[in-house]
């Protein structure tokens, strides 16, 4: 059994789900799990006491994680470049060396015909873009909260703009600082693909990893604030138009949805805690899934079909309602908004094909709200 389990055995045993490469789910609480659930519970109370109290515990923590994330990167940049490293050894980083032709080794096995071994490669790629996928999730989740915001026409597209071109920016600096100082087995095996902690080892020594910890747990304390501060106001407007409790649709003494921030926090803590399971035939012990990873396929693949919804309704209310006034309009209409739903598209395709364990609970999730969005609308219609 996991040995981080409180206490050491599974909750709800696993049950089988058809012929899978898994056995079943369970309900589990490890330490990081307990952590996850308090860290979201004091953030939905602190949230609770006002927007100013949560806006300046966003702008800290946002400042103080992006200053580590720099400091990251300059670490790699001036400490790295060892001629070790991915960048310096990989054939793959050095194409001159193999005319851009992969070869088996890449993944793994021979493939029957060289289309076979490109598709093989773009679908690992796929897979492996959970993780920048994920550190872009929350693009949009400033657009929440614009009915707070001064003259959102002007400020929102700027918002996301620079916010985006921020964190690309940062995601791509860390990655080549990554390169340059790991070699790729370095990367390949980090601990628990704590690559960024790898690579501050191998700058600062052992203190680094102490240094790289911290930075960690402000990051996630700052993101969880964000997503907390943020996706209250959808419960929030949801209730507002009929399509969710009307309850959640009240704000306390402070102005804040202070049920919408509860409601949501009860069910994020609850999304913590399972994790997929498999039992070994031959001696009946158990493995569990990553939490962190297994997050990260079911968020991402569920935030994937909202994105599509999104982009794709730009070019319907393009069609149904050309008058309204639209302070920015989408740079390189429609192709743009075209190639972003496909990539999209493919992007769920590939989840579903490679993790359907962690994929399936992010569909399951969004397609049982279908059925919930036409009752609350008949409820809400018939009053």
């Amino acid at each position: 059994p996991d040995k981080h389990l409180i206490p050491q055995r599974v909750i709800l045993r696993p049950f089988k789900l058809g012929a899978s490469s898994f056995n079943g789910y369970a309900i589990t609480l490890s330490t990081q799990q307990l952590l996850a659930v308090v860290m979201i519970l004091f953030l939905t109370i602190i949230n609770t006491r006002g927007l100013q109290l949560g806006k300046l515990i966003q702008n800290t923590f946002t400042f103080t994680k992006t200053a580590a994330l720099a400091g990251l990167i300059l670490i790699g940049l001036f400490l790295g470049w060892n001629h070790n490293s991915a960048a310096y050894t990989s054939s793959w980083w050095r194409p001159w060396e193999n005319g851009w032709q992969p070869t088996p080794a890449l993944v793994g096995f021979e493939p029957a015909s060289h289309g076979l071994l490109i598709l093989a490669l773009v679908m690992l790629l796929g897979r492996a873009m959970v993780g920048p996928l994920f550190a872009q999730s929350a693009w949009n989740n400033v657009t929440f909260t614009a009915g707070e915001v001064r003259d959102p026409g002007r400020n929102l597209p700027r918002a996301l703009l620079l916010g985006c071109a921020l964190v690309v920016g940062l995601y791509l600096l860390a990655n080549l600082a990554y390169v340059v100082t790991l070699p790729l087995e370095g990367i390949q095996g980090a601990s628990q693909n704590r690559v960024a902690t790898a690579l501050m080892q191998a700058g600062l020594g052992p203190s680094g990893t102490i240094i790289m910890a911290i930075a960690i747990m402000i990051s996630t304390f700052g993101c969880n604030n964000g997503l907390i501060m943020a996706g209250a106001r959808v419960y929030y407007a949801m209730a507002r138009d009929g399509l969710f409790f009307k309850r959640v649709a009240n704000v306390n003494s402070r102005n804040v949805p202070a049920i919408a921030l509860i409601t949501q926090g009860l069910w994020a803590a609850f999304l913590v805690l399972p994790r997929t399971v498999t039992v070994n035939p031959q001696t009946g012990t158990y493995a569990f899934g990553n939490v962190y990873t297994q997050l990260l396929e079911y968020i991402v693949s569920a935030d994937l079909i909202f994105y599509i919804l999104m982009v794709g309704a730009v070019i319907v209310m393009r069609r149904k309602a050309p008058e309204i006034e639209r302070p920015y309009k989408t740079f390189g209409y429609p192709i743009v908004p075209l190639i972003y739903i496909v990539i999209a598209g493919l992007f769920i395709i590939d989840l579903a094909y490679l993790a359907p364990s962690t994929s399936g609970i992010g569909y399951l999730l969004v397609f049982t709200g279908i059925p919930v969005y036409f009752i609350w609308r008949r409820k809400s219609s018939a009053q």
